[in-house]
């Protein structure tokens, strides 16, 4: 499974840079604040996470 480490940082620099919280990202995206803060973290890699992961880059425009 590739890596999105270089994704990661960039939405968590994006989230920090415009005020945006992990709990306000999961009720956007359906998902447990837990998980999203472990999708973003690294601590959990799954396909799942990297496809949320690479959503977010998408829907936000984060380059």
């Amino acid at each position: 499974m590739p890596s999105v480490d270089a994704g990661r940082r960039k939405v968590l620099d994006y989230m920090e840079t415009n005020n945006i919280s992990i709990t306000d990202l999961s009720v956007v995206y359906g998902l447990k604040k837990q998980d999203l803060a472990s999708y973003l973290n690294g601590k959990l890699e799954t396909v799942k996470g990297n496809q949320i992961i690479l959503r977010i880059i998408s829907d936000y425009r984060i380059r």
